[in-house]
């Protein structure tokens, strides 16, 4: 099939079969390819579609701007302990200052007495007040978490990464995304 648009261009939303978004943050984007493919697979619906096409020497076919999975894929009942999501949790947010800059992570009772690297001990951090708190106990340091840390639902992370939304988000998206925001009342 010759392309007709930039190869950057174009992404489709996937929605699971019960029309959610498989992810939030990230928001569960495929490109145009992998949209298309899914098609003539016939393991998505189109929902809606871009105005630009994409032609071969006997067919046509607009892009797809929304796709539904044909079969439900069932969400994990427990995210994944990866940086990313503590960072998600923590709304890429230091949990001792605020900052949003630099992000590390940092173990609230520190390795060197005992701690864990687990998600009810690490905490999103910047570089300066993790080098400040060092190996050092909370109390010792005079610094606490603003949130104390814990295991977070699929629900809580995606709850948080609606309050990042992307940098592009086409006008056929809006339907499909943050139904749980408040109305116009218009």
């Amino acid at each position: 099939m010759t392309i007709g648009v930039a190869h950057d261009l174009s992404p489709a939303l996937v929605l699971n079969a019960d029309y959610r978004p498989l992810s939030y943050y990230p928001l569960s984007l495929w490109s145009w390819q992998d949209a298309v493919k899914a098609v003539f697979l016939d393991r998505v619906t189109i929902v809606a579609e871009y105005d630009r096409a994409v032609r071969s020497p006997t067919a046509s076919m607009r892009l797809p701007s929304v796709v539904c999975l044909k079969t439900y894929i069932k969400p994990a009942r427990n995210p994944a302990f990866t940086r990313f999501n503590v960072f998600l949790r923590d709304r890429f947010q230091c949990q001792y200052c605020g900052s949003h800059n630099d992000l590390t992570f940092d173990h609230v009772i520190p390795r060197s007495r005992g701690g864990l690297t687990t998600w009810e001990n690490v905490v999103a951090a910047c570089s300066p007040c993790n080098l400040k708190k060092g190996g050092l106990m909370p109390k010792a340091a005079g610094m606490f978490p603003s949130q104390k840390p814990y295991e977070p639902t699929i629900h809580d992370l995606h709850n948080n990464g609606r309050m990042f939304p992307p940098n592009f988000l086409h006008e056929s998206w809006l339907d499909y995304l943050y139904w749980d925001s408040e109305l116009d009342p218009e």
